[in-house]
């Protein structure tokens, strides 16, 4: 039986499995984006906003619920997977396309890298007598385990750990909140969302830059779209589900932590950072009044990072390699689909080894761990933003420059803010991560250019027209906005 969202009418086959349903989507939005995330990156929000770190977690979210709006409007155009690449192939031209998933590829395939490190130190620094690198292993091979036995059981064991984070988080926000009600910590303040003493645009929008990390994994959700049982607009709605409750979650949590963190302590984190990556931590201890609770918070991290959303990212990173191969934009093997398990085994495969040899690279110098924990994360930041300003252009190119649609509103203002937020939000990032990220981009023109030369430019096929495959462009879909 053919889909109503079937991807067909653009010339493809319907390799990959729908099972995948709207709690599923929500699920695996939210455990991408890890509910307790801050916990692990807490003291970088913090240098970087100058104690405001709720402040940095809502200009953050503001950007990416205009992001998802704009996902959502292109997913019901090109439902199918490979996110932004198809999306800005389609919706201005291919060769867009190509850099759009170029860019998303830097934050993509060092996604999982980065998650592996974080989770791997936590867990040294619980179980110390096993090294760092044999935890980034542990955790990469049973990833990569699961993923290959199928999306159904990665679904599945996404939902187990995400509950688990939820009650880990539920506990530090009772007991945070009740210490601050019988006088520990710094007591009851708004100085996380603002203070007036600090407060420059420039620090605020710098970081966002870093708070944004959190946030980057409600868009993977759009790379189901062709394993999804609903349709395209049960992507947009789910992506904007995620994202909001992530939201709260993050400022939530982020402003419960800055009460307890001492004044001398918050200006030794300012001024000179968080190297040990403690400060959450600390302030967890603070609200408990006894370490176990640092413990607990300290064990969750490296769970949800390590595995719940290393898991889920290596599904995302996956689809992306899939749909750029199956359009001969990158090696033809990365396409190819186990029969018996419904998923890309081989893109699947170079995701981990990727991982591991970028992960082996960050932990083999205990020393530098946290120079390049913060390379890989400036680095990935980028190459997100960059692309996501490319999703922002073709919303507006594909509906009102090629439909001539007259939603201004859904097609031309929130694009437009939402390309604005994301220009500020690049313009602060760290200087090294816009050089190396303008590298990355420039290898991409080199790439491109040698496909060209190599006669295999950029083509997407053509939709099917006719019968019940109407042209995308003319889909009632179209008319209806996204939640």
């Amino acid at each position: 039986m053919t889909h109503p969202e079937g991807i067909e009418r653009f010339g493809y086959r319907q390799e990959l499995r729908r099972t995948v349903g709207f709690a599923d989507l929500m699920f695996y939005g939210l455990i991408f984006m890890v509910p307790i995330a801050p916990f692990g990156i807490f003291g970088s929000v913090f240098q970087a906003a100058h104690g405001m770190v709720a402040l940095a977690y809502l200009v953050g979210m503001a950007a990416m619920i205009f992001t998802a709006w704009s996902y959502s409007q292109m997913v019901q155009a090109f439902p199918m997977a490979g996110s932004v690449y198809n999306y800005a192939g389609r919706g201005i031209k291919p060769p867009v396309g190509f850099l759009a998933g170029w860019s998303i590829l830097l934050d993509y395939i060092l996604v999982p890298s980065l998650l592996y490190v974080i989770a791997s130190v936590a867990m040294n620094g619980i179980v110390t007598s096993v090294p760092v690198w044999a935890w980034l292993v542990g955790f990469l091979l049973l990833n990569t385990i699961v993923n290959i036995l199928g999306i159904k059981l990665t679904m599945g064991v996404t939902r187990l750990l995400l509950l688990g984070e939820l009650a880990v988080l539920a506990i530090f926000l009772v007991i945070g909140i009740n210490g601050l009600i019988e006088g520990r910590g710094e007591g009851f303040s708004w100085d996380a969302f603002y203070n007036s003493d600090t407060f420059t645009w420039g620090v605020g929008f710098g970081a966002a830059s870093v708070a944004v990390l959190s946030f980057l994994g409600f868009d993977g959700i759009s790379m189901l779209a062709e394993e999804s049982k609903g349709n395209a607009r049960q992507i947009g709605r789910a992506m904007a589900g995620a994202l909001g409750l992530a939201g709260l979650l993050f400022v939530a949590q982020t402003w419960v932590a800055a009460m307890y963190v001492p004044a001398e302590k918050a200006a030794d984190i300012i001024a000179n950072g968080d190297a040990d990556g403690v400060a959450f931590y600390d302030a967890a201890q603070l609200a408990a009044g006894g370490k176990w609770l640092a413990t607990l918070t300290l064990a969750a991290t490296a769970i949800a990072w390590g595995f719940a959303d290393s898991l889920v990212a290596q599904v995302a990173t996956s689809r992306l390699l899939y749909a750029m191969s199956r359009d001969r934009q990158l090696p033809r093997f990365l396409s190819k689909v186990s029969v018996k398990h419904g998923v890309p085994t081989n893109s699947i495969l170079l995701v981990a080894a990727v991982s591991l040899g970028v992960g082996l690279w960050a932990v083999v110098d205990a020393d530098k761990i946290g120079d390049n924990i913060g390379t890989l994360s400036g680095l990935i930041n980028f190459g997100a933003m960059i692309a996501f300003l490319a999703l922002h252009v073709s919303v507006v190119w594909h509906y009102i420059g090629r439909l001539k649609s007259k939603r201004y509103f859904a097609h031309l203002v929130m694009p437009v803010i939402g390309f604005g937020i994301l220009t500020a939000v690049v313009i602060h990032a760290n200087l090294a991560a816009q050089i190396v990220g303008l590298c990355w981009l420039g290898l991409g023109f080199i790439v491109l250019i040698t496909l060209y030369i190599m006669g295999r430019g950029p083509k997407l096929p053509a939709p099917i027209t006719g019968g019940d495959s109407p042209e995308p462009d003319k889909r009632p879909a179209f008319s209806g906005e996204s939640a």
